[in-house]
């Protein structure tokens, strides 16, 4: 069966490359360092060779590579001396790891999931362990980790119901990748026992929690938020619409129409998921009339305009903790959902969308504690946005609630350290 698998994978690689020219024309970023995609790679920018015997981190994007940090720095602390490798498979997630852990770490794409290409990865690099975020479950992957004696390990894993579905139609080669894995690290036991019902060994399986409770906060962040919100938007009530998509700006900012015309003073700070759509959602912005001051482009502190685009990586948890209320994209489209919990942790009334199943447990903890409201449309969403902004007490208690859910779940970082430090101790 992996044999076929690998077989459809060659057959559709005209149809990858011919993606990766589309993509291109929107992101210039996905036209670059195509050979990494394939399994070949360079010398870095300083001239070095590239890394060997690596402690190897795979996030796919943004929102993995950030959830990584806190459990990477920790094993950096444990490993001093041992090189870290970071691989992901969007630019906008290579850009992140880049631009927070810097040349503390070795950051290269991973490639497609050919058995020439994976060969020729484990080969340059010959990590130590493989550590993947999440549910990146690649067959030639985890096979030639089991092949070479790599121990590999899913952690933060989660498994969607419908996700879940899918793979148990794969029947016998789903249970055989299944088992090249050492251990998954699950977020839920929910999602352990559909690991479980997949085929994988009970024994094989741990539930230490979601390390994204455990999110890095910038030394400082409330004193340089309190500054933006005095200096830069000179305490406007403000709400932010964030890691929204395609689809999903039209619906914020028709939301932003109906709060104006109660709260004419507010300001809309919003953030696209995607770089390449920074320019397509400022001139929608105009387009429905709206003023807008661009991060990248801001020439004086004061920002006077209706709509604050943060086109700018890494400084969403900053404006968190600098706006009244927070709308978490990707939940107005089938999307599933982003990391509410950015938000919860800065004390900021979370707001989201019908589609949240990438967030299912989260959501509804959420939910029932008061800290976040669902909502169905851009209607309901303008309704809610004004109700917060007017009331200033139940902002707090919101607030309040997140923060302390947040609080109280920290903790799953050490304990996947602890196992992976364990499982490194193991195999030498």
């Amino acid at each position: 069966m992996r044999l076929a698998y690998s077989a459809l994978l060659y057959l559709l690689s005209p149809i990858v490359v011919l993606r990766l020219l589309m993509r291109g024309r929107k992101s210039s970023a996905y036209l670059s360092r195509w050979g990494e995609r394939f399994g070949f790679y360079q010398k870095p920018e300083d001239g070095d060779e590239q890394p060997t015997d690596v402690i190897w981190f795979h996030t796919v994007s943004v929102g993995e590579a950030e959830a990584a940090f806190p459990l990477i720095n920790t094993i950096m602390e444990r490993f001093p001396e041992v090189p870290i490798l970071v691989t992901t498979t969007t630019p906008t997630g290579s850009a992140r790891v880049k631009a927070f852990l810097g040349h503390r770490v070795h950051h290269v794409y991973l490639p497609y999931d050919t058995p020439g290409a994976m060969k020729r990865f484990y080969k340059k690099f010959k990590p130590k362990i493989a550590i993947i975020l999440e549910t990146e479950i690649w067959p030639n992957m985890l096979y030639q980790a089991k092949r070479l004696a790599i121990p590999s390990i899913i952690v933060n894993a989660r498994l969607s119901e419908k996700s879940a579905k899918g793979y148990a139609k794969l029947g016998q080669f789903m249970t055989q990748t299944l088992a090249d894995i050492t251990h998954v690290c699950a977020q839920t036991q929910t999602s352990a026992d559909r690991f479980v019902n997949l085929g994988l060994g009970a024994d094989k399986v741990t539930v230490p929690g979601n390390i994204k409770f455990d999110t890095d906060m910038p030394v400082h962040l409330q004193e340089h938020a309190e500054v933006i919100r005095r200096d830069w938007f000179q305490q406007r009530p403000s709400w932010v619409g964030a890691s929204t998509h395609e689809g999903e700006d039209e619906k914020v900012l028709a939301a932003f129409s109906i709060i104006k015309k109660k709260i004419p003073s507010t300001l809309l700070v919003l953030v696209p998921r995607h770089p390449e759509r920074f320019s397509q959602v400022a001139k929608l912005c105009e387009k429905r009339g709206f003023s807008v001051t661009r991060r990248s482009e801001q020439k004086s502190a004061l920002v006077k305009s209706d709509v604050f685009l943060l086109d700018t990586l890494g400084e969403l948890k900053l404006y968190y903790a600098t706006v009244d209320v927070a709308f978490i994209g990707g939940s107005f489209v089938p999307t599933g959902g982003h990391n509410m919990l950015e938000a919860a942790a800065q004390s900021v009334p979370v707001l989201f969308g019908p589609f949240v199943h990438n967030f299912a447990e989260i959501s509804e903890h959420l939910l029932l504690r008061k800290a976040a409201v669902q909502v169905a449309d851009e209607d309901e969403l303008a309704v809610e946005v004004i109700h917060l902004l007017e009331h200033s007490e139940e902002r707090d208690i919101m607030g309040s609630a997140g923060h302390l859910f947040v609080k109280q779940n920290k903790g799953a970082v050490n304990k996947v350290a602890e196992r992976i430090i364990s499982i490194l101790n193991v195999s030498g």
